[in-house]
């Protein structure tokens, strides 16, 4: 090769600075059969055994002995060695150069002489011979490396990594592939809430695709203990009442619950106008009507007892104990609030023995006022509510409810519930149901005194003078037996200490006759204990005591 620059002396590969251009070839060796570039046996010196073999010998290696590298001038050392190409101090080959025009051409033509007798074979690469043996002097030789390829030799190839270390090329880390995932998440979360604002921003914001999803589901059981639970159990015992006048001119309505037998609790205020001859209408919760007539009212109590033509299956309701209640327990109140039947409100129990006066207290009423010593709740009653019950977390009634208190009342209007309302003790209901169902009338309880209802001091004063005739202590009365005497003050009854003469009389008329209570008075100043048995009329009368 004329175009490059030979070195002197055999260098290593890894000696060359940089690309030293074409590989370099050597000349072919000679062969007795068919020398030249066809040949079935040739070989380059490039491949050739830097030890002299000849071809067909058994390399151990791809590539010859690795002792021995290309090039080396160790070269000299066996004499049946052959110098590499280019190095002058070897033996030199007998054979012009490959592709040298000036040396002897092969009896073909040398490659790379146009002018002589070109070869009548067909090409065959150098590089997959089929001559016997192994590679690289027979069978399929792998091609020469490419051009500007450094030298090839023991230490051409890169380095190899310790010992055991894997040769595969590693994948991403874990750590990578889950910051890459975390990104796209966000990426794609990014674009589908600009894609969601761009699309509903136009026009006029309708989304046809828009969807708010199913109504979930699950079961509907409520516990028994819980409002719902409650209610589902008192409602069907809980009735509507509309009562008229007779002449179609007035009316009222209100609620009441039913109890054993088929009768109906409520209050006398709601059935009063059907004692001049109108007509009571009951609704209960299935929505089905029947007539009711009055079995007994108590205008003292505020209650009354009717009894409808059917009940429909309806059950009684249960009652309980309305002497457990104590301030804070949970209650409900059930009843038709301005005819809305069915009506639910929840709250507690605000207060107890909450003097109450529910009425015409001036007089001019034909029928004496209701003092009622009420339990008071924050449960919503409003007209309508009367007669209703109010229940515990049980669904025991506790209380009938009866009375509102209002900020103001304007002439021919109705007030709301401001969270003040009240109810007649349950146990006095019960006592007064039962005299109205067997008699047709209540007993009114009583201690035998006339109060003094000019007195403004503490406690509730005996008055000193006759009322209508009427002394202030009855002879023989539950009063005159404990000792007490006129002018004497009273000031607690059963550990409640008295703001006033209402307060008392409420007190009283919720005890069933024939029970005892506690007083203390004050006599001369001097405090003083005595028990009092309770007792009762069997007619009204009309001065409370």
């Amino acid at each position: 090769m004329t175009d490059e620059t030979r070195p002197t002396e055999g260098r290593t590969p890894s000696d060359f600075p940089g690309s030293q251009g074409r590989p370099e070839f050597l000349p072919a060796d000679e062969h007795p059969e068919q020398p030249g570039w066809g040949a079935e046996t040739t070989s380059f010196g490039l491949w050739s055994d830097p030890s002299g073999r000849s071809a067909g010998t058994e390399i151990p290696g791809p590539l010859g002995p690795p002792e021995r590298p290309y090039g080396a001038a160790s070269y000299g050392d066996d004499p049946g060695a052959r110098a590499p190409y280019g190095d002058p101090s070897g033996p030199q080959p007998t054979q012009a150069s490959f592709g040298d025009p000036s040396g002897p051409q092969h009896a073909q033509g040398g490659f790379g002489d146009p002018s002589g007798p070109q070869p009548t074979r067909a090409y065959e690469s150098p590089f997959f011979g089929t001559s016997a043996g192994p590679p690289p002097y027979g069978g399929e030789v792998p091609p020469p490396p490419p051009r500007s390829a450094l030298g090839m030799g023991p230490g051409w190839a890169p380095p190899p990594g310790p010992p055991g270390a894997a040769t595969a090329r590693r994948g991403p880390s874990v750590g990578l592939m889950v910051v890459l995932a975390v990104v796209i998440a966000l990426v794609a979360s990014t674009l589908g809430s600009v894609g969601t604002y761009l699309l509903t921003r136009s026009g006029n914001g309708t989304d046809p695709s828009y969807s708010l999803g199913p109504a979930p589901s699950g079961a509907v059981n409520r516990a028994p203990d819980s409002v719902a639970g409650v209610a589902s159990r008192v409602l069907p015992s809980v009735v509507s009442l509309e009562v008229g006048n007779g002449s179609n001119t007035e009316g009222a309505t209100g609620s009441g619950f039913l109890i054993k037998n088929g009768y109906v609790v409520t209050n006398n205020h709601v059935v009063a106008m059907a004692a001049k001859g109108g007509e009571i209408r009951i609704m209960f919760n299935n929505r089905k009507t029947t007539t009711a007539r009055i079995v007994g009212r108590d205008p003292g109590s505020d209650l009354a007892v009717v009894k409808p033509e059917e009940t429909f299956g309806t059950p009684e309701i249960t009652l309980g104990n309305s002497d457990q209640v104590v301030v804070g327990d949970p209650v409900i109140a059930v009843g038709s609030p301005l005819g809305l039947s069915g009506t639910v409100t929840t709250g507690i129990v605000s207060s107890l023995n909450r003097p109450v006066i529910a009425g015409d207290e001036s007089g001019t009423s034909a029928e004496e006022p209701a003092y009622i010593s009420a339990i008071q709740t924050d449960a919503a009653i409003n007209p309508g509510n009367s007669g209703g019950p109010l229940v515990n977390g049980k669904g025991e009634v506790v209380g009938v409810n009866s009375a509102i208190a209002t900020l103001s009342r304007s002439l021919g209007s109705q007030s709301g519930s401001i969270g003040l309302g009240f109810a007649i003790p349950v146990n006095q209901a019960r006592r007064v149901a039962e005299e109205l169902v067997t008699t047709g009338k209540a007993k009114r309880p009583k201690i035998g005194i006339v109060l003094d209802r000019d007195y403004k001091g503490e406690g509730v004063r005996i008055t000193t003078d006759r009322v209508d005739g009427r002394q202030p202590v009855d002879a023989n009365g539950p009063a005159a037996k404990a000792g007490l005497k006129e002018g004497d003050i009273l000031v607690e009854i059963d550990g409640l200490r008295l703001q006033d003469g209402n307060e008392l009389i409420a007190l009283v008329r919720s005890k069933a006759p024939g029970s005892q209570i506690t007083v203390k008075y004050l006599r001369n100043g001097e405090e003083r204990t005595a028990t009092l048995t309770v007792t009762a009329d069997d007619e009204p009368v009309a001065t409370p005591s």
